[in-house]
């Protein structure tokens, strides 16, 4: 007895499962059923007779591949045994042990793990005649490698693009991934990369075994098309090469992963390099309430190249419009969090139903530090709070240093980032200066630097000396001046070596100081730290012990992708963090970052809140204004509600002067660099920031 699609389906999925032979492109929007069609049209397939064993079916994570081959195993009472089913990655290396010899493997080759592959690029470092502090990270070099493979572009190409932020040449880096190839190699084994790249190497130049697969697979279905990178579309495109029945399910508004290689014209071109393709919308949203989908639709009908859809709600409640809430800075903003998750609690929504949403990790800061100090139970998506990441514990050791309440630890951790000084020496040296010295006394400085190794004394002394003059400054400026010289002197070498995104993890670092500018001083910014890390280790451990309880989730929205939940709060909706800077200036347009906007309005079931700042706070302690993102510009204000937090009124801030408390008026200075308003130390505070004016 067949299944009964009809009833199963909406007509749109039914079309699409039940589709005839030939290319198709199935255009599943946000929230509209995709996994389930894909599982109906491998129901279908089995039904109308084809062998499972003809039928191959590829998606990004196991997980997804064993969903779909339980559900389809179920529908068919059994029908879907022999299927080949998962990952690229699995895929590829199931052809590769059967075909491995014409490659010049065994077929037993060995496959090397993360840990294996890290173990191996750093005997290779090592044999070249490097010193762990001397040369890139050796997960850098096999980033830096990794981006090169998934894009099909040669090494040396990739690396003469990446080369601005390369503390290597070109050259040396090339000599060691060459070196670590050819060890694979002597090996017989691969890494995760190689699978795919000798998969199709496979297919490209082996008849035999590409004429085996070719036949085999009738039928070819793809999963999260959209995601797929240069090689994985190419080998898609070769298998279904033969019979042409290839069905790929997907959404060009939710390509978001261009920076690790996922490439969006493989979808837009899909009917090109197909003819006949036909194509199927899915435009039935089962998630999200009329209000969060008209927003959603409002905003991607500004990208120019795209399959033009509409999402079309199936829950009939009417649902509140999104709220636009607009707060004088990220502090009023993280309070203003707190209270949007205290009324949804209070309306009935537990904690795990509320996710808080933002573009960057650094986004987060105030919010988690407001989130911990009312008591509410988060969890963070990356599992690694903003400062439990290495780069910020670094400078949060060096102010500990300065301040002189820190203790040998910290110490240690900032001299373990000199050259020339690891883990034992820096140890000795901390026991030998009893601990943590006086930064402001020169003698205590001298003595440190007299038991450091000669090649770590240069770029010590610069610190030293800053740190001496350290206490004689103006808060915050004597923290940014403080991280400016440790970043010149060794700092800034040291994030080459150690990220493949060094600007980034410099931009964190300027973040940080803003955050730091945006407390009484240095000293209240430690106690918070401490305060925050402390319950964050606390939360970790009775996540651990299985005891959670539920959480509200803080998540990047490239993590949440995939995700839903009834509450979803978008905050730092400001032009410069969301869109990003520096992926407008990479990119060369918007069109990813407002897909990415998209992913974040379309993961909200019931609730959307748009948060906007309308002050910056900067390093030194100064503000500029804050604009608020295109992407909320872009909506029609009958979309959306608005609110204003501690503002006399929308654009009060910025018609020549700004509402502060007691109904003080002052005129804004407009020369900030770029056009944005910019204020100088000698001000008042406004909502918590000292808003520096120029008189």
């Amino acid at each position: 007895m067949k299944t009964d699609l009809a009833a199963l389906l909406n007509p749109e999925q039914f079309e699409a499962a039940t589709a005839p032979d030939g290319p198709l492109l199935v255009l599943a929007a946000a929230g509209t059923g995709k996994t389930r069609t894909l599982v109906y049209r491998v129901v279908h397939l089995l039904e109308r007779g084809v062998p499972a064993g003809r039928i191959l079916l590829l998606t990004f994570t196991n997980r997804a591949a064993r969903e779909m081959l339980e559900r389809a195993q179920s529908a068919t009472l059994g029908l879907a045994g022999g299927l080949w089913g998962g990952t690229f990655h699995s895929v590829a290396n199931r052809m590769l042990r059967l075909h491995a010899r014409a490659l010049g493997f065994p077929p037993d080759f060995a496959i090397l793990d993360a840990d294996d592959q890290r173990s191996l690029m750093g005997r290779v470092i090592k044999d070249l005649g490097y010193k762990p502090k001397e040369f890139p990270k050796r997960e850098v070099v096999l980033s830096l490698l990794s981006g090169a493979v998934n894009r099909n572009v040669p090494v040396a190409d990739w690396l003469e693009r990446r080369a601005a932020t390369l503390d290597e040449t070109p050259e040396k880096l090339l000599e060691a991934m060459d070196r670590y190839q050819a060890a694979k190699r002597d090996m017989h084994a691969m890494d995760f990369d190689d699978l795919l790249v000798n998969g199709l190497r496979l297919l490209r130049e082996n008849d035999e075994a590409r004429e085996r697969f070719q036949e085999r697979f009738l039928h070819v279905l793809v999963d999260e098309y959209q995601d797929t990178n240069a090689l994985q579309s190419e080998f898609v495109d070769v298998l279904g090469a033969r019979h042409g029945n290839v069905s790929v399910v997907g959404d060009d508004f939710q390509c978001i992963y261009s920076w690790r290689g996922s490439e969006y014209r493989n979808i837009m071109d899909f009917p090109e390099r197909h003819p006949g393709t036909r194509i199927v919308k899915l435009e039935r949203n089962y998630r999200s309430k009329k209000p969060i989908l008209d927003l959603a639709n409002a905003s991607i009908a500004h990208n120019p190249e795209q399959f033009p859809k509409t999402l079309r709600p199936t829950r009939e409640e009417k649902g509140a419009l999104p709220r636009l809430v607009e707060v004088s800075d990220g502090r009023a903003q993280a309070a203003r969090v707190v209270e949007l998750v205290r009324e949804n609690l209070a309306a009935g929504y537990r904690p795990d139903q509320i996710a808080v949403l933002y573009r960057a990790h650094y986004n987060a800061v105030d919010a988690q530090l407001a989130l911990a100090r009312a008591g509410v139970k988060y969890a963070i998506t990356s599992g690694t709070g903003f400062y439990e990441m290495a780069h910020v514990k670094d400078v949060v050791s060096l102010l500990r240093v300065a301040e002189g309440t820190g203790d040998g630890l910290s110490l240690a951790r900032v001299l373990r980032l000199l050259p020339a000084v690891g883990e034992a020496t820096a140890d000795k040296i901390v026991r030998k200066v009893d601990g943590l010295p006086d930064p402001e006394s020169e003698t205590s400085r001298e003595a440190l630097a007299e038991a450091l190794p000669p090649r770590a004394r240069v770029p010590w002394s610069k610190l030293g000396e800053e740190l001496g003059r350290y206490g004689h400054k103006a808060f915050p400026e004597r923290v940014g001046d403080l991280v400016d010289v440790f970043l010149d002197a060794f700092y800034r070498e040291r994030l080459r070596k150690d990220y493949e995104n060094p600007d980034e993890r410099e931009n964190d670092i300027r973040e940080l100081l803003a955050d730091i500018a945006g407390h009484e001083s240095a000293k209240a910014f430690l106690s918070d730290v401490a305060l925050l890390t402390n319950l964050d280790r606390e939360a970790a451990a009775k996540a651990a012990a299985g005891d959670a309880g539920g959480t509200v989730l803080l998540s990047t929205v490239h993590q949440a992708k995939g995700l839903e939940w009834p509450v979803v709060i978008l905050i730092w909706l400001c032009e410069g963090v969301f869109p990003s800077a520096r992926a407008l200036e990479d990119r060369g347009g918007d069109d990813e970052e407002r897909r990415l906007f998209y992913v974040a309005a379309t993961r909200a079931k019931d609730r959307l809140y748009l948060l906007h700042p309308t002050l910056r706070t900067m390093p030194d302690g100064g503000c500029f204004r804050a604009e608020t993102s295109r992407f909320l510009k872009e909506i029609p204000t009958t979309l959306y509600e608005r609110e204003s937090v501690g503002l006399d009124s929308a654009d009060d801030w910025w018609s020549g002067g700004f509402g502060a408390r007691g109904g003080r008026k002052a005129p804004v200075s407009r020369l900030g660099p770029a056009g944005e308003p910019s204020w100088r130390p000698g001000g008042i505070r406004v909502g918590g920031v000292r808003l520096n004016l120029p008189f």
